[in-house]
């Protein structure tokens, strides 16, 4: 009987330590995505110009799939085109600050990052009548 009972010790030991293994790659994986940033209003964009002069740019976000959108207006979306650092940016969110953040042109996703800033933002009832060149994704580096 002691046999059994130091088996299923065991068994139940191995079973858990398997359990909160998994639960920790997935805590992991969800604190590494957008989804954690969904509330936010803002973000900011680091660009670098041919000068070597720095710009930080505030933008409002969506996530959408678990991915982070911007809608950018004339200014922005120049200020990207002329990154001396592209297709790379750095990024401040939520008090946090990321280096090497990619930024994707992504014109599929514009309708459906428009409806979602509609739906988020009260204020872009005015906004969505500016112009918006281009809807980017964001992707963190490594």
């Amino acid at each position: 009987m002691r046999l059994c009972t130091h088996h299923q010790l065991w068994l139940w030991s191995s079973f858990l330590l398997i359990l909160f293994g998994l639960s920790g790659s997935v805590s992991a994986a969800e604190e590494q995505g957008w989804e954690r940033y969904s509330n936010e209003s803002t973000l900011e964009v680091l660009t670098i110009d041919s000068e070597g002069e720095e710009h930080w740019s505030t933008f409002w976000l969506v996530v959408l799939d678990g991915q982070c959108y911007l809608r950018l207006g004339t200014r922005g979306a120049e200020r990207i085109e002329r990154n001396t650092k592209q297709p790379h940016v750095s990024i401040k969110i939520a008090g946090q600050r990321s280096d090497q953040v990619l930024v994707i042109r992504a014109p599929e996703m514009a309708e459906a990052v428009a409806a979602a800033m509609a739906e988020k933002y009260w204020s872009d009832l005015y906004v969505r009548y500016f112009r918006h060149p281009m809807t980017v994704r964001l992707e963190m580096g490594e």
